[in-house]
């Protein structure tokens, strides 16, 4: 079955002329972005008024430089690991989003830094692809029409069998677009699928911009009972997962508390409560207490991951982890060395759904 794409028409008001092309193309041709040797990246911009061009977002530059030609050449540090990284031009100041690149994650240029010749395991390939689907239904939390992403396998709607469901959030600042997008999350489940390396499942992915608690509340109150009557999904614990990247990860602890009879499988990526917030544990402590006997009968698999040490939320991950640990509620610790970023978190699902409902 065919994927139905997504074309995201990027809009954007420049402030000043010079940040923006001209009405005719200039007399020079450039490449506007290559991947070097050494893993760095190069990005080309012409802007021939302006005083300063770099580049901001996930992208960080090394140098910049302006040729006669007017064409800024802005290189990154090397090293990059691979991944899909979004970025954006500042022009004497001004964010610019880049004119002449096509691939846009809600509005925000991405670019894919790979070793070259190789395909990874996030990147689209000739397999069969599922349906990743734009859903919209009526929150009971919100009283509003809110949106989600909704994956369903190759084959889905040629079958008849029950499947079991992922809860996957995304972190905070981005909204539902965020996994089918920068997290490659269509392109992993495909590839994974075709491999036969998961079990056939249905991805649901909500907007979670939106208070922790109240997305708590929606997930649990109108999304999984929307899901379980609009799609062939089982409706039982045993067949339910919850995962969460950063923010996410705090809905995911969120909903789990809130409903801890709901879910078998866990993944909290990078997230956690704070560790500079005493009295959020004293909270948590007393919710993870009272919830601990029920958890201790659904749950069989909970993994905290992070980014290793260079991620922002590993302090707050591994005390989060101990307050679970301190009332029996045992859990998988990874430590992925990558930071607070979408390469761990991508690995993270990677692993995390080869390992449920098996």
């Amino acid at each position: 079955m065919k994927r139905i794409g997504l074309l995201l028409l990027l809009l954007s008001s420049i402030a000043r002329i010079y940040a923006q092309p001209p009405a005719t193309a200039p007399s020079v041709n450039f490449v506007p972005f290559e991947v070097n040797g050494d893993s760095s990246a190069t990005l080309r911009m012409y802007a021939p008024n302006a005083k300063e061009v770099t580049v901001g977002g996930d992208l960080k530059a090394l140098k910049s430089e302006r040729g006669a030609d007017g064409v800024w050449t802005i290189t990154t540090a090397p090293g990059l690991n691979p991944s899909v990284y979004r970025y954006f031009f500042l022009v004497d100041g001004n964010k610019v989003n880049d004119p002449k690149n096509p691939m846009v994650a809600d509005f925000r240029p991405m670019v894919d830094i790979v070793p070259k010749n190789q395909t990874l395991f996030w990147q689209q390939k000739d397999v069969p692809h599922g349906l990743l689907s734009i859903v919209y239904y009526q929150s009971k939390t919100t009283n509003t029409t809110r949106r989600m992403f909704v994956w369903t396998p190759p084959g889905y709607f040629a079958g008849n069998k029950k499947l079991p469901v992922l809860y996957l959030m995304h972190g905070g600042g981005d909204n539902d677009t965020n996994w089918p997008g920068q997290g490659k999350a269509g392109s992993i489940l495909d590839n994974l699928f075709a491999d036969g390396k998961i079990v056939p499942m249905i991805v649901v992915m909500p907007d979670g911009s939106i208070p922790v608690d109240k997305l708590a509340d929606d997930l649990g109150n109108t999304i999984i009972p929307y899901v379980e009557a609009n799609f062939r999904a089982w409706n039982d614990t045993k067949h339910r997962a919850i995962a969460g990247l950063s923010m996410g990860g705090l809905q995911t602890l969120e909903t789990l508390l809130k409903f801890p009879d709901k879910f078998t499988y866990v993944n909290v990526m990078s997230s956690g409560w704070f560790a500079n917030r005493p009295e959020i544990y004293e909270k948590y402590d007393e919710l993870v207490k009272a919830a601990a006997p029920r958890l201790k009968q659904t749950v069989k698999y909970f993994i905290f991951t992070t980014g290793g040490q260079s991620d922002i939320a590993d302090k707050n991950n591994d005390l989060t982890r101990a307050v679970f640990d301190k009332y029996g509620i045992k859990s998988d610790l990874s430590k992925m060395e990558g930071g607070h970023s979408m390469y761990v978190w991508r690995h993270n699902l990677y692993d995390f759904t080869q390992k449920i409902f098996k």
